[in-house]
């Protein structure tokens, strides 16, 4: 199985991307008005967020759908990545009441969970074998400051010192900071000094604060969001961002909001991947929500791969948009499905109901059947290896006699 390494910055993405997709895209006739966003693309100008807006309005959306394919190809080639990762979430309990969120819990409620750290090295301990990833986020408890976190993070690097721990979204990061009376800065300094190594894009949703009041009342503001990830970055911490669509935002806000973190990423390059997710609507409490179509979720996937020039990877997130969409996808602009999973909450209380436990060859198969070639990859998108698609070996049984 070949493998190969990068950078944390390009994350496997080939340098010489925008000379290839204009190879690629010299092989099909566009419509007349997509012509000049085609030839932006093709000469490495930075698409407008009219232009954004104007491909969400694009009536054709298989051609939307193709140019995101090649500006992905371009990228990648035929490569579809995923890793090997568990969700454990540390804590239901929050002090705050999201209506989006079907996940929290107050801590009187009789569901109500919080992780101690040997309870959390004990799950991490069922899936060490499984995993070279664990993804960790959770409430913001009102008992839990900075301490508790170096205490847990420093534990599990200690027992599972081959597993990156991707945990911690900007509003946990803002919560830790007001528990502990710190700056941002030293909170993420003191994370990764107990060996956090990266953090997650949760709780972006959408960067327009009006919008915010509305679906999350009380998380961190846009600006807020930014400047946890911008320090991230400036002290070497690679992270995702996110955007939740479907709820009461408009196209041009979902455009803004990828300007947004492009313009960000530009800084320090160590936004690695973009994942756009559409709201979920069972359980939760935002009956004004528009809720997204399939069509819908594959054009924004592809609008994102068009937009974020500046971040090398789009996810397909299979535990929120299902298995099939996300397949899908990977032929709309997509080249991540994120991994394994084992186990997730979070997304399956909203109303998910994507498969969980897959095994590689699972993974594997799913982006060969999407017409891809399997790559595994790190949480930091640093060395990557080529799977081989072999089902796996069953034990012979013996011929029952009739």
């Amino acid at each position: 199985m070949p493998g190969w390494i990068s950078t944390p910055s390009s994350a496997g993405c080939d340098a010489d991307w925008v000379q290839n997709f204009g190879q690629l895209v010299e092989t099909k006739q566009w419509s007349e008005n997509l012509t000049d966003i085609v030839m932006k693309l093709t000469n490495g100008i930075r698409l407008s967020v009219e232009d954004g807006v104007r491909l969400f309005e694009h009536p054709n959306l298989y051609e939307v759908g193709q140019l995101a394919n090649m500006a992905k190809v371009s990228r990648y080639g035929d490569h579809v990545f995923f890793n090997s990762n568990v969700h454990i979430n540390q804590t239901n309990i929050c002090v705050l009441a999201c209506k989006f969120c079907a996940f929290r819990r107050s801590k009187k409620q009789s569901d109500a969970y919080d992780l101690s750290v040997d309870a959390y090295l004990e799950e991490m301990a069922k899936y060490e074998n499984l995993v070279d990833e664990v993804h960790s986020v959770g409430g913001l408890h009102p008992d839990w400051d900075v301490e508790h976190y170096e205490t847990l993070i420093r534990a599990a690097k200690q027992q599972f010192p081959d597993i990156a721990i991707k945990a911690l979204t900007a509003v946990e990061i803002k919560h830790l900071s007001q528990q502990s009376d710190i700056s941002f800065k030293e909170t993420l300094q003191r994370l990764k000094s107990a060996g956090l190594d990266s953090l997650p894009g949760g709780g972006a949703e959408i960067l327009n604060d009006d919008v915010r009041q509305v679906i999350c009342n009380g998380k961190e503001s846009s600006d807020e969001y930014l400047e946890i990830h911008r320090l991230a970055h400036s002290l070497g911490i690679p992270s995702n961002c996110t955007m939740l669509f479907g709820t009461i935002e408009s196209v041009h806000d979902r455009v803004v909001h990828m300007d947004k973190l492009r313009k960000l990423a530009d800084e320090y390059n160590l936004f690695q991947c973009f994942v756009p997710y559409p709201f979920l609507p069972d359980s939760t409490r935002l009956p004004e929500a528009q809720l997204a179509t399939s069509n819908e979720v594959l054009r924004t996937i592809a609008v994102s791969r068009l937009m974020l020039d500046s971040i090398p990877h789009i996810k397909a997130y299979r535990m929120n948009i299902g298995d099939e969409v996300a397949e899908l996808a990977l032929n709309f602009g997509a080249d991540d499905i994120d991994g394994t999973v084992r186990q997730e909450s979070i997304m399956h209380l909203a109303g998910a109901d994507s498969s969980l436990n897959y095994d590689i060859y699972q993974m594997a198969k799913l982006v060969e059947d999407a017409g891809f070639i399997p790559i595994k990859r790190n949480t930091t998108y640093t060395t990557f290896t080529t799977v081989n698609v072999e089902p796996p070996k069953r034990p012979r049984r013996l011929n029952v006699i009739a």
